[in-house]
């Protein structure tokens, strides 16, 4: 399950979310069910990044300028075919996403797994100095990392921008 449909079984079980710095609040009239707060706790860190982008995010119209014009220029400047080039544009796409959408965390703990440093397992801080870091074990980093693209191509497909012909297909 991804970030999105955790998302979406909140919404299901009538919950409203908000973020509050790193915090995601609840609101509901009823205690929600377990398995609902699990996939919640699980996908913190995306269904936060969903929710920042649809509040912060760049307008649709952005976005399709934004892959419009990376396409054309891997095209007619860089010699690819067009499929080639959407291909391309959509991961400028998903990049600039993860660029403009930064993770921080706290050092104490891994913000995959949730644990702290263990033997063999430090703590590595992954980001940069100017927009801070997140900190996870080296193994956690792939998934985390797989999590937060999933995030980017949901988010960007909200907007229209999808990988293939056009930026409309697969």
């Amino acid at each position: 399950m991804s970030a999105a449909e955790a998302l979406k079984a909140a919404r299901m079980a009538g919950l409203d979310l908000r973020v509050d710095g790193q915090d995601l609040v609840l609101n509901a009239s009823a205690p929600p069910p377990p398995t609902v707060l699990d996939l919640l706790a699980q996908h913190k860190t995306g269904v936060i990044a969903i929710l920042r982008a649809q509040d912060e995010d760049w307008p649709a119209e952005e976005w399709r300028a934004f892959y419009d014009e990376r396409a054309a220029i891997a095209e007619f400047d860089g010699g690819l075919s067009r499929q080639d080039a959407e291909a391309l544009a959509h991961a400028c796409c998903v990049t600039e996403w993860l660029n403009r959408h930064p993770v921080r965390s706290s050092p104490e703990r891994c913000l995959s797994c949730c644990q702290g440093e263990l033997p063999n397992e430090p703590l590595v801080p992954f980001g940069t100095a100017t927009t801070g870091h997140v900190w996870l074990h080296d193994r956690c980093w792939e998934d985390w990392h797989a999590e937060r693209a999933t995030v980017a191509i949901a988010t960007l497909a909200a907007h229209g921008i999808h990988r293939g012909a056009h930026g409309k297909g697969a």
